[in-house]
């Protein structure tokens, strides 16, 4: 065994359990509102062999497991978040600071493109709303060129720097302490247009991923000396 196998974490669902390896994988596939079938397509693995594997009732081989990551767009290593604690609810539930599952790696988007980091807060991606934090680079403006929207709601809590809340025509500055919550399908932005970085709390309802669609593209934002508040 050479030194680069012993790095690399046991990528077969026996190791970490059937039923948290099934649960990771069904969690992701309705983030990505994909059906069975749909997945089976992409991965090349049956539906049964799907249900069966998203029930912890069967083991996946390594060469399984890669074609469902990739159909998923994650690495492999999405499925095995290995969190210390002493108890298995300690395990299940407490996400430790330096065991934060990055969120750019599920948006396709690297910190360059996005000009943010998004780490998950929550312990599974399963519930009905999903906590994160998100660090925006100093003139986080400048990667941006498009409003998002997605169903549901979004809120968010600013815990460092200021930022700058499209929604819509309105330009508003947020500040540390500042919070907000608007229904998602609102066309809207958040992004760092100062030369400090920035950093803030987000709920978002219901887990889509990625989060947000792009909408009018082809339409810059207003720039900063539109209208503004705040």
């Amino acid at each position: 065994m050479t030194s680069r196998d012993q790095k690399k974490p046991a990528r077969t669902a026996t190791d970490t359990s059937l039923a948290a390896f099934g649960a990771e994988v069904r969690q992701l596939r309705k983030a990505r509102q994909m059906t069975l079938a749909e997945l089976a397509t992409a991965s090349g693995v049956s539906v049964s062999h799907l249900s069966a594997i998203e029930r912890g009732t069967v083991s996946a081989s390594l060469n399984r497991i890669t074609r469902i990551a990739d159909a998923l767009g994650v690495p492999e290593e999405w499925f095995f978040n290995h969190r210390p604690g002493v108890g298995p609810n300690e395990r299940a539930f407490v996400v430790r600071q330096s065991n934060r599952r990055s969120l750019n790696l599920l948006y396709g988007e690297p910190i360059e493109k996005a000009g943010y980091v998004d780490q998950l807060l929550s312990s599974s991606i399963g519930g009905q709303f999903y906590l994160g934090v998100s660090e925006y680079r100093p003139r986080s403006e400048q990667v941006v060129d498009h409003v998002f929207s997605r169903d549901g709601e979004i809120h968010g809590l600013v815990l460092d720097g200021v930022m700058e809340l499209t929604i819509e025509d309105e330009v508003i500055t947020v500040r540390a302490g500042d919070s907000f919550s608007f229904p998602g399908k609102i066309l809207h932005l958040l992004r760092n247009a100062t030369d400090k970085p920035a950093r803030l709390i987000w709920v978002n309802s219901p887990v889509i991923i990625p989060r947000f669609a792009a909408q009018d593209t082809a339409q810059p934002m207003p720039r900063s000396d539109k209208k503004k508040s705040g």
